[in-house]
């Protein structure tokens, strides 16, 4: 556990080592991250494969915060298939106030030890994080 934060949460190795395959081998299409059930460190709590973006926003839950690494890809106007890494912070306003506080605490740690992100996200609700948010908030970019 060499990433601790300010909010005494460490960072699970497994967490580095499977957005690396996600991002250089493309393993993956997203990685859903969540707290320890001590709440002592960041983990990888689901890795997917699945092309269907509501298959991501199901594994975000309605009453609990997460982050999340998706691999957003969308055509571009005259520059044709781009890709984005995608960091998605989920806390949705019916979460405990206590898990809110301590995922918005612990998120820069992760954020910054997850280098290559080219978009960051936040959602409180499922339409702040939907497939028309995200590609407004790509398309923006380069």
């Amino acid at each position: 556990m060499g990433n601790t934060m300010t909010s005494g949460v460490g960072i699970n190795d497994a967490c580095l080592s499977e957005y690396q395959l996600l991002k250089l081998k493309k393993a993956y299409k997203y990685i859903v991250f969540n707290l320890s059930k001590d709440n002592t460190e960041i983990i990888v709590e689901k890795t997917s494969t699945s092309p269907d973006y509501d298959n991501f926003i199901e594994d975000l839950p309605e009453t609990e915060c997460r982050w999340a690494v998706y691999n957003f890809e969308f055509e571009k106007a005259g520059a044709g298939k781009r890709n984005k890494l995608t960091f998605v912070s989920w806390a949705p306003d019916t979460a405990k106030i206590k898990q809110k506080m301590l995922f918005a605490s612990s998120k820069d740690a992760l954020r910054k030890a997850l280098v290559g992100i080219a978009v960051e996200i936040q959602g409180t609700e499922y339409n702040e994080v939907s497939y028309a948010s995200l590609l407004d908030k790509a398309s923006r970019g380069n």
